[in-house]
Protein backbone atom coordinates (compact mmCIF):
# COMPACT_ATOMS: atom_id res chain seq x y z
CA UNK A 1 0.00 0.00 0.00
CA UNK A 2 1.11 3.61 -0.44
CA UNK A 3 2.52 5.43 2.27
CA UNK A 4 -0.45 8.45 1.76
CA UNK A 5 -3.01 5.98 2.35
CA UNK A 6 -4.72 6.51 5.64
CA UNK A 7 -3.87 5.14 8.93
CA UNK A 8 -6.31 3.59 11.67
CA UNK A 9 -5.10 4.55 14.63
CA UNK A 10 -7.57 2.32 17.04
CA UNK A 11 -7.22 3.81 20.38
CA UNK A 12 -8.22 1.41 23.59
CA UNK A 13 -6.53 1.67 27.10
CA UNK A 14 -3.80 4.39 25.83
CA UNK A 15 -6.38 7.43 25.93
CA UNK A 16 -3.12 9.74 25.86
CA UNK A 17 -0.89 11.44 22.83
CA UNK A 18 3.01 11.71 24.31
CA UNK A 19 4.73 8.65 24.76
CA UNK A 20 2.48 7.17 22.33
CA UNK A 21 4.59 4.75 20.18
CA UNK A 22 1.81 4.11 17.97
CA UNK A 23 0.59 7.11 17.30
CA UNK A 24 3.96 8.12 16.58
CA UNK A 25 3.81 5.84 14.64
CA UNK A 26 0.82 6.07 12.64
CA UNK A 27 1.71 9.66 11.70
CA UNK A 28 5.55 8.74 10.69
CA UNK A 29 3.58 6.63 8.27
CA UNK A 30 2.68 9.39 6.41
CA UNK A 31 -0.91 10.40 5.04
CA UNK A 32 -4.09 10.95 7.33
CA UNK A 33 -4.83 9.56 10.66
CA UNK A 34 -7.84 8.90 11.53
CA UNK A 35 -8.53 8.20 15.22
CA UNK A 36 -10.81 6.07 16.18
CA UNK A 37 -12.61 4.49 19.79
CA UNK A 38 -14.18 1.17 19.49
CA UNK A 39 -17.10 0.21 21.76
CA UNK A 40 -17.22 -3.04 21.49
CA UNK A 41 -18.27 -6.36 23.76
CA UNK A 42 -15.11 -5.88 26.26
CA UNK A 43 -16.58 -2.29 26.71
CA UNK A 44 -20.24 -2.94 27.40
CA UNK A 45 -19.35 -6.11 29.59
CA UNK A 46 -17.35 -3.19 31.89
CA UNK A 47 -18.70 -3.11 35.76
CA UNK A 48 -19.98 0.41 36.08
CA UNK A 49 -17.37 2.96 37.60
CA UNK A 50 -14.91 2.13 35.18
CA UNK A 51 -17.01 1.92 32.01
CA UNK A 52 -18.29 5.61 33.31
CA UNK A 53 -14.73 6.71 34.28
CA UNK A 54 -13.52 5.39 30.36
CA UNK A 55 -16.47 7.65 28.97
CA UNK A 56 -14.89 10.86 30.68
CA UNK A 57 -11.70 9.82 29.27
CA UNK A 58 -12.77 9.39 25.60
CA UNK A 59 -14.09 12.66 25.78
CA UNK A 60 -10.52 13.95 27.29
CA UNK A 61 -9.09 12.37 24.35
CA UNK A 62 -11.65 13.98 21.95
CA UNK A 63 -10.69 17.10 23.31
CA UNK A 64 -7.05 16.89 22.88
CA UNK A 65 -7.44 15.95 19.17
CA UNK A 66 -9.69 18.61 18.68
CA UNK A 67 -7.13 21.19 19.95
CA UNK A 68 -4.80 19.59 17.29
CA UNK A 69 -7.27 20.21 14.93
CA UNK A 70 -7.91 16.34 15.15
CA UNK A 71 -11.39 14.08 15.72
CA UNK A 72 -11.76 11.27 17.24
CA UNK A 73 -14.34 8.48 15.65
CA UNK A 74 -16.09 6.47 17.82
CA UNK A 75 -18.16 3.26 16.58
CA UNK A 76 -19.93 0.26 18.48
CA UNK A 77 -19.56 -2.97 17.11
CA UNK A 78 -17.43 -5.92 17.08
CA UNK A 79 -13.59 -4.54 16.30
CA UNK A 80 -12.94 -6.32 13.52
CA UNK A 81 -16.27 -5.21 11.66
CA UNK A 82 -15.98 -1.78 12.42
CA UNK A 83 -11.82 -1.63 11.23
CA UNK A 84 -13.15 -3.24 8.52
CA UNK A 85 -16.25 -0.72 7.92
CA UNK A 86 -13.36 1.80 8.52
CA UNK A 87 -11.03 0.30 5.57
CA UNK A 88 -13.48 0.53 3.13
CA UNK A 89 -14.99 3.82 3.53
CA UNK A 90 -11.49 5.51 3.81
CA UNK A 91 -8.98 3.29 1.66
CA UNK A 92 -6.66 2.74 4.84
CA UNK A 93 -3.63 0.87 4.41
CA UNK A 94 -2.26 0.56 7.93
CA UNK A 95 -4.70 -0.33 11.20
CA UNK A 96 -2.31 0.52 14.83
CA UNK A 97 -2.88 -0.27 18.04
CA UNK A 98 -1.17 -0.32 21.72
CA UNK A 99 -0.96 -3.98 22.71
CA UNK A 100 -3.27 -5.11 26.13
CA UNK A 101 -2.34 -8.34 27.77
CA UNK A 102 -5.28 -10.07 29.63
CA UNK A 103 -6.70 -13.39 27.36
CA UNK A 104 -10.04 -11.93 26.15
CA UNK A 105 -8.10 -8.62 25.00
CA UNK A 106 -5.61 -10.86 23.25
CA UNK A 107 -8.12 -13.22 21.68
CA UNK A 108 -9.97 -10.42 19.90
CA UNK A 109 -6.65 -8.71 18.60
CA UNK A 110 -5.16 -11.73 17.19
CA UNK A 111 -8.27 -12.22 15.01
CA UNK A 112 -7.96 -8.84 14.11
CA UNK A 113 -4.22 -8.79 13.56
CA UNK A 114 -5.19 -12.16 11.24
CA UNK A 115 -7.96 -11.02 9.45
CA UNK A 116 -6.76 -7.85 8.32
CA UNK A 117 -3.34 -9.40 7.48
CA UNK A 118 -5.35 -11.32 5.39
CA UNK A 119 -7.02 -8.99 3.38
CA UNK A 120 -3.64 -7.10 2.58
CA UNK A 121 -3.43 -4.67 5.47
CA UNK A 122 -1.06 -3.37 7.45
CA UNK A 123 -1.73 -4.73 11.27
CA UNK A 124 0.50 -3.70 13.61
CA UNK A 125 0.15 -3.54 17.50
CA UNK A 126 3.08 -1.85 19.44
CA UNK A 127 4.18 -1.71 23.27
CA UNK A 128 2.96 1.47 25.45
CA UNK A 129 0.70 -0.52 28.29
CA UNK A 130 3.58 -2.13 30.16
CA UNK A 131 7.31 -1.14 30.92
CA UNK A 132 8.52 -4.55 30.20
CA UNK A 133 6.40 -6.83 28.42
CA UNK A 134 5.56 -10.35 29.91
CA UNK A 135 7.59 -12.58 27.67
CA UNK A 136 10.24 -10.19 28.10
CA UNK A 137 11.65 -11.05 31.41
CA UNK A 138 12.60 -14.74 32.31
CA UNK A 139 14.23 -16.19 35.13
CA UNK A 140 18.13 -17.68 34.52
CA UNK A 141 16.49 -20.88 33.89
CA UNK A 142 14.16 -19.60 30.92
CA UNK A 143 10.71 -19.73 32.74
CA UNK A 144 8.70 -16.95 34.27
CA UNK A 145 8.50 -15.03 38.13
CA UNK A 146 6.33 -16.31 40.60
CA UNK A 147 8.33 -14.34 43.48
CA UNK A 148 8.00 -10.20 42.82
CA UNK A 149 11.25 -9.29 44.61
CA UNK A 150 13.67 -11.59 42.42
CA UNK A 151 11.64 -10.01 39.28
CA UNK A 152 12.35 -6.47 40.87
CA UNK A 153 15.95 -7.24 41.04
CA UNK A 154 16.24 -8.41 37.30
CA UNK A 155 14.38 -5.57 36.17
CA UNK A 156 15.23 -2.51 38.07
CA UNK A 157 18.64 -1.92 36.07
CA UNK A 158 17.07 -2.45 32.69
CA UNK A 159 17.77 0.98 30.54
CA UNK A 160 14.73 2.31 29.39
CA UNK A 161 14.05 4.63 26.05
CA UNK A 162 13.17 7.98 26.72
CA UNK A 163 9.37 8.50 26.52
CA UNK A 164 8.14 9.76 23.26
CA UNK A 165 6.55 13.93 23.12
CA UNK A 166 3.15 14.09 21.38
CA UNK A 167 3.09 14.41 17.68
CA UNK A 168 3.34 18.08 16.77
CA UNK A 169 0.74 17.57 13.55
CA UNK A 170 -1.42 14.55 13.03
CA UNK A 171 -2.34 14.63 9.77
CA UNK A 172 -6.02 14.84 8.83
CA UNK A 173 -8.33 13.00 5.91
CA UNK A 174 -9.91 15.21 3.93
CA UNK A 175 -13.11 14.12 4.37
CA UNK A 176 -13.72 12.61 8.28
CA UNK A 177 -15.60 9.32 8.53
CA UNK A 178 -19.12 9.49 10.47
CA UNK A 179 -18.64 9.68 14.18
CA UNK A 180 -21.34 8.33 16.78
CA UNK A 181 -21.92 11.32 19.63
CA UNK A 182 -20.64 9.36 22.98
CA UNK A 183 -23.91 10.56 24.94
CA UNK A 184 -25.63 8.08 22.88
CA UNK A 185 -23.21 5.10 24.43
CA UNK A 186 -24.92 6.39 27.76
CA UNK A 187 -21.29 4.90 29.23
CA UNK A 188 -22.28 6.36 32.83
CA UNK A 189 -26.01 4.90 32.91
CA UNK A 190 -25.21 2.13 35.16
CA UNK A 191 -23.82 4.71 37.89
CA UNK A 192 -27.20 6.41 38.03
CA UNK A 193 -27.11 8.77 40.88
CA UNK A 194 -23.85 7.93 42.17
CA UNK A 195 -21.93 9.78 39.02
CA UNK A 196 -22.56 13.19 39.99
CA UNK A 197 -20.58 12.19 43.01
CA UNK A 198 -18.11 10.44 42.46
CA UNK A 199 -17.22 13.52 39.66
CA UNK A 200 -16.54 15.89 41.97
CA UNK A 201 -13.51 13.62 43.05
CA UNK A 202 -12.36 12.57 38.80
CA UNK A 203 -9.00 13.92 37.56
CA UNK A 204 -9.52 13.24 33.83
CA UNK A 205 -7.54 13.20 31.16
CA UNK A 206 -3.92 13.20 30.16
CA UNK A 207 -2.97 17.05 30.92
CA UNK A 208 -4.49 16.16 34.39
CA UNK A 209 -2.33 13.42 35.04
CA UNK A 210 0.74 15.04 33.91
CA UNK A 211 -0.10 17.85 36.94
CA UNK A 212 -0.30 14.97 39.45
CA UNK A 213 2.29 13.64 38.95
CA UNK A 214 4.63 16.70 39.27
CA UNK A 215 3.17 17.51 41.84
CA UNK A 216 3.57 13.75 43.59
CA UNK A 217 7.42 14.05 42.28
CA UNK A 218 7.53 17.60 43.56
CA UNK A 219 5.61 17.24 46.85
CA UNK A 220 5.10 13.86 48.33
CA UNK A 221 7.26 11.80 47.46
CA UNK A 222 10.18 12.10 49.56
CA UNK A 223 7.80 10.95 52.28
CA UNK A 224 5.94 8.20 50.52
CA UNK A 225 7.83 5.21 51.91
CA UNK A 226 5.26 6.26 55.12
CA UNK A 227 3.40 8.43 53.61
CA UNK A 228 1.75 5.74 50.85
CA UNK A 229 0.46 3.52 54.23
CA UNK A 230 -1.36 6.63 56.26
CA UNK A 231 -5.05 7.11 54.38
CA UNK A 232 -5.95 10.40 56.03
CA UNK A 233 -3.40 11.53 53.91
CA UNK A 234 -2.33 12.85 50.53
CA UNK A 235 0.43 10.40 50.13
CA UNK A 236 0.63 8.22 47.27
CA UNK A 237 0.68 9.49 43.28
CA UNK A 238 -3.42 8.96 42.86
CA UNK A 239 -2.20 7.70 39.48
CA UNK A 240 -3.76 4.08 39.24
CA UNK A 241 -7.04 5.14 37.27
CA UNK A 242 -4.39 7.34 34.92
CA UNK A 243 -2.70 4.31 34.37
CA UNK A 244 -5.45 1.73 34.15
CA UNK A 245 -6.88 3.57 30.85
CA UNK A 246 -3.47 4.79 29.90
CA UNK A 247 -3.50 8.72 30.17
CA UNK A 248 -0.11 8.34 31.33
CA UNK A 249 2.06 5.91 30.49
CA UNK A 250 4.33 3.57 33.21
CA UNK A 251 7.94 5.01 31.83
CA UNK A 252 6.61 8.49 32.00
CA UNK A 253 5.82 7.54 35.68
CA UNK A 254 9.14 5.96 36.09
CA UNK A 255 11.18 8.73 34.33
CA UNK A 256 9.94 11.02 36.97
CA UNK A 257 10.42 8.45 39.67
CA UNK A 258 13.91 8.01 38.53
CA UNK A 259 14.67 11.87 38.68
CA UNK A 260 13.37 11.91 42.02
CA UNK A 261 15.60 9.19 43.11
CA UNK A 262 18.60 10.78 41.82
CA UNK A 263 17.77 14.08 43.36
CA UNK A 264 18.32 12.13 46.41
CA UNK A 265 14.04 12.08 47.32
CA UNK A 266 14.00 8.72 49.89
CA UNK A 267 10.20 7.48 48.90
CA UNK A 268 11.20 7.44 45.04
CA UNK A 269 12.92 3.77 45.06
CA UNK A 270 10.08 2.45 46.19
CA UNK A 271 7.79 4.26 44.31
CA UNK A 272 9.53 2.40 41.64
CA UNK A 273 8.98 -0.51 42.97
CA UNK A 274 5.46 -0.09 43.20
CA UNK A 275 5.46 0.73 39.32
CA UNK A 276 7.05 -2.65 39.07
CA UNK A 277 4.52 -4.45 41.34
CA UNK A 278 1.68 -3.37 38.84
CA UNK A 279 4.30 -4.95 36.44
CA UNK A 280 4.68 -8.05 38.18
CA UNK A 281 0.51 -8.71 38.17
CA UNK A 282 0.45 -8.70 34.08
CA UNK A 283 3.64 -10.89 34.08
CA UNK A 284 1.62 -13.32 36.49
CA UNK A 285 -1.33 -12.83 34.28
CA UNK A 286 0.22 -13.51 31.01
CA UNK A 287 1.87 -16.37 32.05
CA UNK A 288 -0.98 -18.00 34.16
CA UNK A 289 -4.03 -16.31 33.17
CA UNK A 290 -6.08 -18.81 35.80
CA UNK A 291 -5.18 -16.11 37.99
CA UNK A 292 -7.85 -14.32 37.08
CA UNK A 293 -10.76 -16.87 37.20
CA UNK A 294 -9.30 -19.26 39.94
CA UNK A 295 -7.03 -20.17 42.85
CA UNK A 296 -3.66 -19.20 41.95
CA UNK A 297 -2.01 -21.64 44.41
CA UNK A 298 -3.05 -25.85 44.00
CA UNK A 299 -5.09 -27.34 46.08
CA UNK A 300 -7.07 -24.27 47.40
CA UNK A 301 -10.26 -24.84 45.85
CA UNK A 302 -10.90 -27.52 48.56
CA UNK A 303 -10.66 -24.22 51.24
CA UNK A 304 -14.28 -23.72 52.47
CA UNK A 305 -14.46 -20.44 51.77
CA UNK A 306 -18.50 -18.91 51.63
CA UNK A 307 -19.47 -18.53 47.58
CA UNK A 308 -22.89 -17.14 48.65
CA UNK A 309 -23.20 -13.86 48.21
CA UNK A 310 -26.42 -12.81 49.81
CA UNK A 311 -25.35 -13.66 52.93
CA UNK A 312 -25.95 -10.86 55.24
CA UNK A 313 -22.76 -10.20 56.50
CA UNK A 314 -21.39 -10.02 52.81
CA UNK A 315 -24.11 -7.65 51.72
CA UNK A 316 -22.76 -5.54 55.10
CA UNK A 317 -19.12 -5.40 53.99
CA UNK A 318 -20.40 -4.46 49.64
CA UNK A 319 -22.26 -1.53 51.86
CA UNK A 320 -19.53 -0.42 54.52
CA UNK A 321 -21.57 -1.58 57.31
CA UNK A 322 -20.08 -3.88 59.00
CA UNK A 323 -19.30 -2.52 61.87
CA UNK A 324 -15.68 -2.35 61.51
CA UNK A 325 -15.09 1.39 61.27
CA UNK A 326 -11.45 0.65 58.99
CA UNK A 327 -13.43 -1.49 56.57
CA UNK A 328 -16.34 0.62 56.33
CA UNK A 329 -14.38 4.12 55.63
CA UNK A 330 -12.91 2.40 53.20
CA UNK A 331 -15.72 1.08 51.40
CA UNK A 332 -17.51 4.31 51.41
CA UNK A 333 -14.51 5.80 49.96
CA UNK A 334 -14.90 3.98 47.36
CA UNK A 335 -18.58 4.74 46.61
CA UNK A 336 -17.83 8.19 46.67
CA UNK A 337 -14.74 8.42 44.92
CA UNK A 338 -14.07 5.49 42.67
CA UNK A 339 -10.72 4.94 44.07
CA UNK A 340 -9.55 3.13 47.45
CA UNK A 341 -6.47 3.45 49.50
CA UNK A 342 -4.42 0.71 49.29
CA UNK A 343 -4.02 0.17 52.76
CA UNK A 344 -8.04 0.24 52.62
CA UNK A 345 -7.76 -2.64 50.01
CA UNK A 346 -5.68 -4.89 52.24
CA UNK A 347 -7.76 -4.49 55.06
CA UNK A 348 -11.29 -5.26 53.47
CA UNK A 349 -10.01 -7.72 51.28
CA UNK A 350 -8.40 -9.73 54.20
CA UNK A 351 -11.75 -8.96 56.38
CA UNK A 352 -14.10 -10.57 53.60
CA UNK A 353 -11.77 -13.59 53.00
CA UNK A 354 -10.50 -14.12 56.37
CA UNK A 355 -12.78 -12.86 58.82
CA UNK A 356 -15.85 -13.23 57.12
CA UNK A 357 -14.45 -16.70 55.88
CA UNK A 358 -15.56 -15.70 51.83
CA UNK A 359 -13.95 -16.43 48.56
CA UNK A 360 -12.02 -13.83 46.83
CA UNK A 361 -14.02 -13.80 44.07
CA UNK A 362 -16.95 -12.09 45.54
CA UNK A 363 -14.95 -9.23 46.06
CA UNK A 364 -12.87 -9.45 43.14
CA UNK A 365 -16.28 -9.06 41.09
CA UNK A 366 -17.51 -5.99 43.67
CA UNK A 367 -14.32 -3.87 43.23
CA UNK A 368 -14.46 -5.12 38.94
CA UNK A 369 -18.14 -2.99 39.58
CA UNK A 370 -16.95 -0.09 41.89
CA UNK A 371 -13.12 0.88 41.09
CA UNK A 372 -12.61 3.37 38.74
CA UNK A 373 -8.98 2.19 38.71
CA UNK A 374 -10.06 -1.37 38.03
CA UNK A 375 -7.15 -3.19 36.29
CA UNK A 376 -7.71 -7.08 35.55
CA UNK A 377 -4.27 -7.58 36.52
CA UNK A 378 -3.99 -6.06 39.39
CA UNK A 379 -7.14 -6.50 40.76
CA UNK A 380 -6.64 -10.48 40.49
CA UNK A 381 -3.26 -10.73 42.36
CA UNK A 382 -4.36 -8.33 45.21
CA UNK A 383 -7.29 -10.51 45.97
CA UNK A 384 -5.15 -13.64 45.86
CA UNK A 385 -2.06 -11.89 47.84
CA UNK A 386 -4.84 -10.78 50.49
CA UNK A 387 -6.69 -14.23 50.20
CA UNK A 388 -3.36 -16.27 50.92
CA UNK A 389 -4.12 -18.36 47.65
CA UNK A 390 -2.14 -16.30 45.05
CA UNK A 391 1.50 -15.83 43.96
CA UNK A 392 3.79 -14.08 46.88
CA UNK A 393 0.92 -13.85 48.91
CA UNK A 394 0.87 -13.05 52.06
CA UNK A 395 0.51 -16.39 54.16
CA UNK A 396 -3.23 -17.68 54.98
CA UNK A 397 -2.25 -17.04 58.50
CA UNK A 398 -1.44 -13.87 58.39
CA UNK A 399 -4.69 -12.28 59.62
CA UNK A 400 -4.81 -8.35 59.51
CA UNK A 401 -6.42 -7.14 62.62
CA UNK A 402 -8.40 -4.07 61.31
CA UNK A 403 -8.93 -2.53 64.81
CA UNK A 404 -4.98 -2.65 65.55
CA UNK A 405 -4.39 -1.63 62.00
CA UNK A 406 -6.14 1.35 62.32
CA UNK A 407 -4.61 2.46 65.48
CA UNK A 408 -1.54 2.01 63.69
CA UNK A 409 -2.47 4.49 60.43
CA UNK A 410 -5.51 6.15 61.34
CA UNK A 411 -4.02 6.86 65.02
CA UNK A 412 -6.75 10.13 65.06
CA UNK A 413 -9.25 8.91 63.07
CA UNK A 414 -9.05 11.59 60.47
CA UNK A 415 -9.59 9.16 57.86
CA UNK A 416 -12.39 7.36 59.94
CA UNK A 417 -13.95 10.24 60.59
CA UNK A 418 -14.13 11.87 57.23
CA UNK A 419 -15.95 9.02 55.54
CA UNK A 420 -18.49 7.57 58.49
CA UNK A 421 -21.32 9.69 59.54
CA UNK A 422 -23.62 8.02 62.04
CA UNK A 423 -23.55 8.90 65.29
CA UNK A 424 -21.96 12.05 64.41
CA UNK A 425 -23.79 15.67 65.09
CA UNK A 426 -22.01 16.81 62.33
CA UNK A 427 -20.16 14.56 59.73
CA UNK A 428 -17.96 15.63 57.00
CA UNK A 429 -19.42 16.46 54.03
CA UNK A 430 -17.60 13.52 52.37
CA UNK A 431 -19.46 11.23 54.63
CA UNK A 432 -22.98 12.42 54.20
CA UNK A 433 -22.12 11.81 50.58
CA UNK A 434 -21.53 8.33 50.56
CA UNK A 435 -25.87 8.38 51.19
CA UNK A 436 -26.10 9.96 48.31
CA UNK A 437 -23.80 7.66 45.76
CA UNK A 438 -25.39 4.54 47.25
CA UNK A 439 -28.58 2.68 45.87
CA UNK A 440 -31.63 4.02 47.03
CA UNK A 441 -32.60 0.79 47.37
CA UNK A 442 -30.34 -0.01 50.25
CA UNK A 443 -32.76 2.49 52.35
CA UNK A 444 -29.39 3.94 54.11
CA UNK A 445 -29.36 7.40 56.25
CA UNK A 446 -26.92 9.18 58.13
CA UNK A 447 -29.09 9.09 61.16
CA UNK A 448 -29.06 5.28 61.18
CA UNK A 449 -26.96 3.65 64.26
CA UNK A 450 -23.74 2.48 63.43
CA UNK A 451 -23.88 -0.65 63.50
CA UNK A 452 -22.33 -3.59 65.85
CA UNK A 453 -19.17 -5.85 64.23
CA UNK A 454 -21.01 -8.36 62.05
CA UNK A 455 -17.61 -10.72 63.11
CA UNK A 456 -15.29 -8.52 65.53
CA UNK A 457 -11.73 -8.96 64.78
CA UNK A 458 -10.90 -11.72 66.96
CA UNK A 459 -13.74 -14.16 66.20
CA UNK A 460 -12.77 -13.68 62.58
CA UNK A 461 -9.17 -14.80 63.46
CA UNK A 462 -10.08 -17.78 65.43
CA UNK A 463 -12.31 -18.81 62.68
CA UNK A 464 -9.91 -18.32 59.68
CA UNK A 465 -6.89 -19.86 61.37
CA UNK A 466 -9.38 -22.92 62.71
CA UNK A 467 -10.07 -23.24 58.99
CA UNK A 468 -6.35 -22.80 57.78
CA UNK A 469 -5.49 -25.34 60.72
CA UNK A 470 -8.48 -28.35 59.51
CA UNK A 471 -7.75 -27.57 55.66
CA UNK A 472 -7.63 -30.86 53.85
CA UNK A 473 -5.05 -29.76 50.76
Amino acid sequence: MSSASPTIMWFRRDLRLSDHAALTAAVARGGPVIAVFIRDALVDDLGAAPKWRLGLSIDSLAQSLAAKGHQLILRSGPALDVLQALIAETGAGAVYWSRLYDPASIARDTEVKAALSADGIEAKSFRGHLLYEPWTVETKTGGFYKVYTPFWNNVKNTPQGAALAAPAKISAPDVWPTSEPLTNWAMGAAMNRGASVMHAHARVGEAAAQNRLGLFVEDIVADYIDGRNLPWKDGTSNLSDSLALGEISPLQCWEAGSRARHEGKQGAEVFLKEIVWREFAYHLMHHTPRILTGNWKEGWDAFPWNTDETKPEVIAWKQGRTGIPFVDAAMREMYVTGKMHNRGRMIVASYLTKHLMTDWRIGQKWFEECLTDWDPASNAMGWQWSAGSGPDATPYFRVFNPVTQLDKFDKNRDYTNRWLAEGRSNPHADAQSYFNAIPRSWKLSALDQYPAAVVTPEQGRKNALSAYENRDF
